[in-house]
């Protein structure tokens, strides 16, 4: 199977992993300032937790999908991919 191209297309960014670390720091700066609550910064850690599973589930299934890929066979007289 053909390697994935994470120079042009990363899958963090596709998953907007970048934003919600940002937004964990900024929630946790909030909280030191007492600009939210103890409460607010729980709700919105599990949330992120949430999400975390959420890309973990999304990357076992990819690994999963492409190791039990199986290679395709081109079929004589036609090129692959055209």
């Amino acid at each position: 199977m053909a390697s994935r191209d994470y120079t042009s297309a990363p899958i963090s960014d596709q998953l907007g992993i970048p934003t919600i670390i940002s937004g964990l720091c900024a929630d946790l700066e909030q909280l030191r300032k007492g600009e939210i609550s103890v409460n607010d910064a729980m709700a919105r850690s599990m949330l992120a937790k949430q999400i975390f599973n959420g890309v973990r589930l999304y990357m076992n299934g990819t690994k999963i999908l492409a190791d039990s890929a199986r290679p395709t066979i081109a079929i004589e007289g036609e090129q692959a991919g055209g």
